[in-house]
């Protein structure tokens, strides 16, 4: 542990960046500022962030409130303890002392209690899913009424905008069994209360987001009520606005689909996950470990952007808060040491966007990805390791061969920190994410995984602040051993040896120095959890809209049969068309919404061209991550511009540039599933080894062959003809038929062989 005696383990902060260290920079992915606004709203606001965060932990971790506890329901507890904060409020009140921030925490934390009381702590799936998107309207629209509106009405709209939205949430919860009963049958109150919700979330999410997601929605849901006038094939029977409403609005088919399911367990705990660790010093501990390994190689400070945001890949799985937290630091250094500013922003982008595929933690599509096709997580980790190592090797690769180009060098070793050093002191913080790898590949579901990483996570924060100051070594290993004890009884006594090990540490903290200053950031990163969970949640309320209409009218099939015609003759072709689907796709919406289209359309095509299912998903996938560095929309590089302080159209063609390599993987794991990790007939053990070893050869080659061309330098600048023949060597090797390989391995010893001999024939002459 640290031995500062003055500064708390984990401090408020913005983005997991220290707040008196950066400038307020306004998000891309929602176009917000940091924090929840000025004023007592703005408090308000704040409050409620952190009382959804706590809802979300509490269901998540399955508190079991009906269960007695010293002969006491703990509801009534919970509802004892609220009521001696109100008490507690009038008493502050009526001595003058300060209570309006009591006041403001206390309705939230309250309404909390009730919601989670009124189910005993177990609530129904289709009651969770309308509450979480319901407390996702009242925090988006409070922040779109606290930093997108000009005036009293317009922010007078967005509050009445995130009031009816909690609403509805709020009526599936207190009529959750009556709707049950009359299921098929809507009521008025219920028509008018379908409807809402998909105008409220239309609405939000345009003015969140921007108009792509809204309008692809809409034009499903137009598709819904109008199909029957369209021609043959394109037509459907017909359906009244009661069915679509039904269909959409209640139920697990339409808003409240998968995607919402999982965004209102998983990828929810999984974003408080990165949140704590940011706030725990994770970033630094990644920053330092990069700069130490990388700093001093040639064009030292690109490879350490590229190395430290695959680091964070493996906590966060947002490419644009990965952007925001290292490129603050990444992207003028790269500057400083003669990178142009676009190089330097595609560069941290490219390397950003990877996040979303790097395990453990990945992106929220990979726990799409797990419910829609069925498959244990770990699965998903697996068949992504590979891809993502190398989707990294070819951001490495071309920061490597720019640098040479452009004759960059590395830092100062003594400028450098030690990695050593660093993970010396900070090495307990790899703890939670050890833990959760060994969870998730020891069959555990990532409910409980992340549940674990999280609650370790925050005892690490709140018992290492207590330590703080602590010099005799034997009280902290003491405390060490007697509080991984008391973690460990968990497994045995259920989650309220976690929850109760937690309350006690916050009240520890709060008389010791520096403690208060660390609840204080736990309390941020569970309001930042919040927030950050906003996009994703409304794409995946919204996005259910498409999925609804593909269930109701079976208009996937038709796209499908159209391909299949397509691919019975070419695979590649289909390939290519899926390609394109998905990067036309997300160059108007994120990711998520990208994924779940496209898969629903693609994917069930190409496994009946004979891709793997899980390889098939992880295809659109991937080029729905490359989407996002795809100009003119590409949010990572609009991200990474206002820190590079150059264009984002320059920063995503740089981004697009240096990402090229990167196309090559999910073509040959197409080709050859073993590069995903996938079975294959007739292989197994020794044999399977070396098939996958070939594989993850040959798409190295690729990549060094397609990195070189496109960069346009391997020892020293490259002919064009040399550009062109690398180019036809990587075809030859991603298309995989009789001898192409062969051809392929040819044309790069060819390349590599006469261009080192040119390099090293051209060394003497410069001398």
């Amino acid at each position: 542990m640290s031995k500062d005696e003055h500064k708390p383990l984990a401090t408020p902060d913005v983005g997991g960046v220290p707040s008196a260290a950066i400038e307020p920079i306004v998000d891309p992915e929602h176009g917000l500022p940091p924090g929840f606004g000025p004023g007592w709203a703005g408090r308000l606001l704040f409050w409620i962030a952190v009382g959804f965060s706590l809802f979300q932990i509490a269901t998540a971790f399955n508190v079991p409130l009906g269960q007695r506890l010293f002969g006491v329901d703990i509801i009534d507890l919970l509802r004892a303890g609220i009521a001696l904060w109100a008490v507690a409020i009038v008493v502050q009140a009526a001595r003058r002392a300060p209570w309006h921030e009591m006041a403001l925490a206390w309705i939230p934390i309250a309404s909390v209690v009730e919601l989670l009381a009124f189910f005993e702590g177990s609530i129904p799936n289709q009651v969770l899913r309308a509450l979480h998107v319901g407390m996702l309207c009242l925090v988006a629209g409070g922040l779109l009424a606290q930093h997108k509106s000009h005036s009293r009405a317009s922010a007078g709209f967005a509050w009445a905008l995130a009031i009816a939205g909690f609403a509805i949430g709020l009526y599936q919860w207190y009529f959750y069994q009556d709707l049950i009963a009359r299921a098929g049958e809507l009521t008025e109150a219920d028509l008018v209360t379908g409807v809402a919700v998909i105008v409220v979330l239309f609405v939000i999410c345009w003015r969140f987001m921007g108009p792509a997601l809204p309008i692809v929605a809409g034009l499903f849901l137009a598709y819904c009520l109008l199909g029957q006038y369209l021609p043959s094939p394109l037509n459907h029977r017909g359906y009244s606005l009661e069915q679509v409403i039904e269909h959409m609005s209640f139920g697990t088919e339409g808003v409240y689909a998968t995607p919402t399911g999982v965004s209102a367990t998983f990828i929810f705990l999984f974003i408080l996950f990165g949140s704590f660790l940011e706030r725990a010093g994770m970033i630094q501990l990644f920053t330092d470990a990069a700069m130490g390994l990388f700093g001093g190689a040639r064009g030292g400070p690109a490879k350490v952007a590229v190395f430290s945001s695959a680091l964070m890949g493996t906590i966060s799985g947002s490419g644009v808060a990965n952007v925001v937290s290292t490129g603050q630091f990444t992207i003028p250094l790269m500057k400083r040491f003669g990178y142009r500013a676009a190089f330097a922003g595609g560069v941290e982008a490219t390397a950003s966007m990877g996040g979303q595929i790097m395990p453990p933690v990945m992106g929220a599509v990979a726990f799409i990805m797990a419910e829609t096709i069925d498959v244990p997580y770990a699965a998903v980790v697996q068949a992504a390791i590979v891809p993502a190592i190398l989707y990294y090797a070819s951001a490495f690769l071309a920061v490597h061969l720019e640098a040479g180009k452009r004759g960059l060098v590395g830092m100062p070793r003594s400028a450098l920190p030690s990695a050593g050093k660093a993970l010396a002191e900070k090495w307990y913080l790899i703890l939670p994410l050890a833990v959760l790898v060994y969870l998730l590949f020891a069959g555990y579901t990532p409910l409980f995984s992340g549940s674990v990483g999280l609650a370790l996570t925050v005892v690490l924060i709140l018992g290492g602040s207590l330590m703080l100051g602590v010099g005799a070594l034997a009280v902290r290993v003491l405390f060490w051993v007697g509080l991984g004890l008391l973690c460990g009884l968990f497994f045995w006594y259920g989650i309220l040896v976690i929850v109760a090990l937690v309350v006690v540490l916050i009240l520890a903290n709060l008389r010791t120095k520096g403690g208060a200053e660390t609840v204080a950031a736990c309390r941020e990163a569970l309001a930042d959890g919040a927030r950050q969970a906003i996009p994703v949640g409304i794409a995946c309320a919204v996005v259910g809209i498409v999925i609804g209409t593909m269930t109701l009218t079976g208009i996937g099939t038709v796209f499908g049969n159209a391909v299949v015609a397509v691919g019975q003759d070419s695979l590649f072709l289909a390939l290519v068309l899926a390609m394109i689907v998905s990067l036309v796709l997300g160059m108007g919406i994120p990711t998520i919404p990208n994924y779940i289209i496209t898969s629903s359309l693609a994917a069930p095509i190409l496994l009946k061209l004979g891709v793997p299912l899980i390889v098939s998903h992880m295809f659109v996938f991937y080029f729905g991550i490359m989407a996002d560095l795809t100009p003119p929309v590409a949010l990572a590089a609009f991200a990474a511009a206002p820190i590079a302080k150059e264009s984002g159209f320059k920063i995503g063609f740089q981004a697009l540039k240096i990402a090229m390599p990167g196309f090559v993987i999910p073509y040959m794991a197409v080709y050859d599933p073993a590069l995903m990790l996938q079975p294959q007939e007739g292989l197994s053990g020794g044999a399977y080894v070396l098939a996958a070893a070939y594989i993850i050869f040959k798409a190295l080659l690729a990549i060094v062959l397609w990195g070189s061309a496109t960069i346009g330098f391997m020892r020293r600048e490259m002919a064009m003809w040399e550009r062109a023949l690398a180019t036809l060597g990587v075809l030859s090797l991603v298309l995989a038929l009789p001898i192409t390989d062969e051809i392929g391995f040819a044309i790069a010893a060819v390349v590599i062989g006469q261009h080192l001999w040119r390099a090293r024939s051209a060394a003497p002459a410069a001398v």
